[in-house]
């Protein structure tokens, strides 16, 4: 099915910092927004590579509905290259095999399966926005909350429009560095960081519940010096992610894939990390991910219980007491008090 693209004119697409001007006949550099005849056009428009119903955990989200379940819809094509990218195989390919999906075939799935939230994830959702924009409103027409999983490279009128729809996000922040984001994620020219912070500030603004994933990659990212950098913007005054004013940070170790050979993450460096970042004071909620064995659990702010304990995606939310009324968030189960988790 061909779908017109919005944020295309004169055989330039605007969905992203790119604004790759594409040829008739061709696309753009994520691979499936195209240019027929001067019309901008999405031929992969509900080409949905992978459909699965999985721990919310997975995305990473551990502030936001801990221990559901929650459809995960997947598709072709991103506008980074990251030479390490875990799911190459549909980023970074087009002829990856799918199905035809409707809007429509997607929320009936989630009611289906009882799932309260989908989660559009696995490669990029953001190229495949008008997708997202009909799929996302049809499902809070049933009630059903979005869940986007992002590199979070969108310019800021495609941005406003998708988080609209959005009730939380994890949003990839790769490194603190232009240029890496520039020259070895392949973002095209250094204003894709920018891009990303600003798509996090306003998913904070606008009330889209954020938490952030940094994957940590030896001889990229891992300094200390970038690492708190991350950090220190995470902390800043600008951004509210949570009940609290904290985002939650997840540490995921990589592991050699696709186009980079360096050796896995060090756990000891993201424990060391996350422990030293709570001990600055600029972070409470620092999680590792990727770590064989390792608890996750998140204590409650006032008397220190554990809310949720988490080991792999296996969670146990007894620490939790329901909300009150018509609140949206958890309250701790001894003290009473309100909770850093969203209901």
């Amino acid at each position: 099915m061909n779908q017109e693209i919005l944020f295309f004119d004169n055989g330039r697409c605007g969905l992203c910092p790119r604004r790759c001007a594409i040829p008739n006949g061709a696309f753009g550099a994520c691979g499936v927004r195209g240019n027929k005849n001067g019309k901008g056009l999405l031929p992969f428009y509900g080409h949905v590579t992978a459909l699965a119903l999985d721990p919310i955990e997975k995305k990473p989200l551990f502030h936001f509905r801990p221990g559901s379940m929650i459809l995960s819809v997947g598709f072709c094509g991103c506008n980074l290259r990251c030479p390490f990218c875990q799911n190459w195989h549909i980023s970074r390919s087009v002829d990856a095999p799918g199905k035809q999906m409707q809007p429509g075939d997607i929320v009936s799935a989630a009611l289906h399966e009882n799932s309260l939230a989908i989660a559009y994830t696995y490669s990029e959702p953001l190229v495949h926005a008008e997708f997202l924009f009909d799929c996302m409103f049809l499902a809070h027409e049933h009630g059903i909350a979005n869940v986007l999983v992002t590199n979070g490279c969108a310019n800021r009128e495609a941005a406003r429009e998708i988080l609209s729809l959005t009730d939380a996000a994890n949003i990839d922040l790769k490194c603190f560095s232009a240029n890496t984001y520039a020259d070895i994620l392949g973002g095209g020219d250094q204003s894709v960081f920018e891009t990303v912070l600003e798509f996090i500030r306003m998913a904070c603004v606008v009330g889209v519940h954020v938490e952030v994933t940094t994957l940590v990659v030896p001889g990229l990212n891992d300094s200390v010096e970038e690492l708190d950098a991350c950090a220190d913007f995470m902390a800043s005054g600008a951004l509210q992610g949570g009940r609290f004013g904290e985002i939650p940070w997840h540490l995921s170790a990589y592991h050699p894939d696709y186009r980079w050979n360096a050796p896995p993450t060090d756990p000891a460096l993201l424990l060391q990390t996350a422990r030293r970042v709570r001990a600055r004071e600029k972070l409470t909620y620092v999680y590792t991910g990727n770590i064989c064995g390792e608890e996750n659990n998140t204590a409650c702010p006032h008397c220190g219980a554990t809310l949720v304990r988490r080991r792999g995606y296996s969670t146990d939310i007894s620490g939790l007491a329901a909300p009150k009324d018509s609140e949206s968030f958890y309250r701790c189960a001894r003290c009473g008090e309100e909770s850093p988790i969203n209901y």
